[in-house]
């Protein structure tokens, strides 16, 4: 291994141009990449005796796979919530990786100061106070793990127990309100050792998929000042509603409740004057889950926890040692004690870019999904579930069950040019959109229209 370590060292210029080029091959090609492709794989390959060294190993992964993997960074990705990369965070990336810094202990590196001071940008365009800090983890499901770790101790604490020194054990079961939290919620609480089936459902509005206030403040009340978690959304995942934050903020700090915001990519809203009104009360919260791989543009994995309760978090995620230090470290604020430079891609782009770079991505992914919504709408085939709100398009084809939508979604990935993700919506089976890539244009739009309409018209009659 030495021998080949050393040649390949050696090599290193050579190799790291032949990545460039690997990479900017695909990356040109992206536009016309199918948005989804799934090919059946190739038999695994065992562990060679003797290792290929880096050049020959980096051409057997081409000729593998290269060809399989999807245009899901390009401009008509349309499912999940998808953000792409942005050059600077691209460029932010590949340096993290050169760098390889263990982002967990100050005082041996600026990497940490780069953390925290990306933190500070991204508080900045959200329009958060300074009293909320937080920490870089791996994306929304794992800061809405920490946010809710962090939320149980607060709740434990409250009943006289410290969960973190003495566990659950015998202890109550946390009380637990939503409306339509995200199944990442529910995971983060499975693994919190809560359960998923700890969430009481709070009613919701008519017609929307958010807390109705009233009943939330029966419910809130009826606990007689009892401590409470209450999970908000900033950007529901069908449809992009919002719940009433302010609403929600006034009743947990009146009722001695504490709020969790699940705003994954709804967070992004506040970028845009014409949408951050969305967000209003947001910074009653007491903990915030987002994504940096959705709206920011920064590749995977990057999420952002942030709490207003940074002791409370820390004295869960403390991480003891004497080898470990004692100082006000980071690796104290998240499960990982090693991290990922996640912060390098964040601040490369916050700074590229600027608050005005962010509102133009935000309102022109806002401005496609009404236009989307406005084209689905006077299409003889599809019917749009919800307003759109903010970036997501729920919709689904005006006849026809799960069956003949299913049908449509592999069409649609025959045809290749745009790819949807299903869900399930006021009781049919539809389909959503959701605007998050730097990429997609006006001009992506005519397409995505034609290739639905061509999909619907091929699965009409079977």
């Amino acid at each position: 291994m030495s021998d080949l370590l050393s040649r390949d060292l050696s090599l290193l210029p050579d190799l790291l141009e032949q990545a460039r080029a690997s990479a900017l091959e695909f990356l040109t090609a992206l536009p016309e990449r199918p948005a989804c492709i799934r090919p059946a794989p190739p038999e695994p390959l065992g562990l060679p005796e003797a290792g290929l060294g880096a050049g020959d190993a980096l051409a057997l992964f081409r000729r593998r796979y290269e060809a399989g993997l999807s245009g899901s960074a390009g401009p008509r990705y349309l499912g999940f919530v998808t953000g792409g990369t942005t050059p600077a965070a691209l460029v932010g990336d590949w340096l993290v990786s050169a760098y390889d810094q263990n982002v967990s202990n100050d005082g041996d590196s600026l990497a940490t100061s780069v953390e925290r001071e990306a933190l500070g940008l991204l508080r900045s365009l959200f329009g958060l106070p300074e009293s909320f800090e937080g920490a870089f983890v791996s994306g929304a499901t794992a800061a809405n793990l920490v946010s809710l770790a962090t939320a149980r101790q607060w709740v434990m604490e409250r009943l006289g127990h410290d969960v973190s020194e003495e566990g659950l054990w015998g202890l109550p079961r946390p009380v637990v309100l939503g409306g339509a939290p995200h199944a990442s919620v529910l995971k983060a609480l499975s693994i919190l050792g809560m359960g998923r089936r700890a969430v009481e459902g709070v009613p919701c509005l008519p017609d929307r998929p958010v807390m109705d206030p009233q009943a939330l403040e029966s419910r809130l009340a009826a606990l007689g000042g009892a401590p409470a978690i209450v999970l908000a959304s900033a950007g529901e995942v069908n449809t992009g509603d919002f719940d009433d934050l302010e609403a929600l903020g006034q009743l947990c700090r009146r009722h001695g409740a504490w709020l969790h915001v699940d705003g994954a990519f709804g967070i992004f809203a506040a970028c845009s004057p014409a949408h951050a009104q969305l967000l209003r009360g947001l910074a009653h919260a007491d903990s915030i889950a987002a994504d940096g791989h959705k709206w920011l543009n920064v590749p995977y994995d990057s999420g952002i926890v942030f709490t207003r309760h940074l002791a409370l978090q820390e004295r869960v995620f403390r991480a003891v040692a004497a080898y470990l230090g004692q100082g006000p470290d980071l690796l104290h604020r998240t499960p990982e004690n090693s991290r990922r430079f996640r912060a390098l891609p964040a601040w490369m782009t916050l700074m590229a870019y600027g608050r005005d770079g962010h509102r133009a991505l935000v309102e022109r992914s806002c401005a496609l999904a009404r236009d989307l919504g406005e084209g689905l709408a006077a299409s003889p085939h599809y019917a749009v579930l919800a307003p759109v709100k903010l970036n997501i398009v729920c919709f689904a084809l005006r006849s026809g069950d799960a069956a003949r939508r299913d049908r449509l979604l592999q069409a649609l990935q025959a045809d290749g040019r745009v790819h949807f993700t299903p869900t399930q919506y006021a009781g049919r089976p539809g389909l959503r959109a959701a605007f998050s890539n730097w990429r997609t244009d006006a001009a992506d739009l005519p397409l995505i229209l034609a290739a639905l309409e061509a999909a619907a018209s091929a699965t009409s009659a079977g």
